[in-house]
């Protein structure tokens, strides 16, 4: 399926864009974002050669992830994150997120997790979805657990990150456990 574009009340979800180049550096080149992510920051080349990647990976027929842009619907055109829903196994996902810095605790991330957590139940038929957040990343714990995904465990030296082993803590959501509705 291609493409994909999700609106939600504040953002939209969509597929990248050549253009995007230079709006993806400074998020996943940024180390206080990429502290939390399960890679370290990127150089200039390195994200736009990360960008090449998911344009590329965006058309493989059968589609193996939905990388989107998040874009904020008040600034049209600007990058403000991207949210990730890898499919693994049978009719399961891997959720994941990041939003730059400067948007961070606007509700951003979790407005696009659940924006693809939904496409990923109502469109992909999905029946399980899972995400993974670092122990000592209270923001994304939230954000997953705001949205009803139940923790599973903890994943020891799951990630090599920053020069380091860090642990993750599992979470997953099925789909009849999914409401989908935003906050009122």
């Amino acid at each position: 399926m291609y493409p994909v574009e999700l609106t939600g009340a504040a953002i939209m979800l969509r597929e990248f864009r050549e253009s995007d180049a230079r709006a993806v550096h400074p998020i996943v080149g940024d180390d206080r974002v990429t502290k939390w992510l399960s890679f370290d920051s990127r150089s200039v080349q390195e994200a736009e050669n990360m960008l090449h990647g998911v344009l590329e990976r965006a058309t493989l027929q059968p589609r193996t992830e939905y990388y989107l842009a998040v874009e904020h619907l008040d600034s049209p055109g600007s990058l403000v994150g991207f949210a990730r829903l890898a499919l693994s196994g049978v009719r399961a996902g891997k959720l994941g997120y990041a939003v730059a810095y400067q948007a961070w605790g606007r509700g951003i991330a979790t407005e696009a997790a659940r924006l693809l957590v939904d496409f990923g139940f109502q469109v992909l038929e999905l029946h399980r979805v899972s995400a993974a957040a670092g122990p000592d990343n209270p923001a994304s714990i939230k954000v997953i657990e705001k949205l009803g995904f139940t923790r599973e465990g903890r994943i020891r030296d799951h990630v090599f990150t920053n020069g380091a082993w860090r642990d993750s803590i599992l979470y997953s959501i099925l789909e009849h456990e999914w409401i989908g509705e935003p906050e009122v």
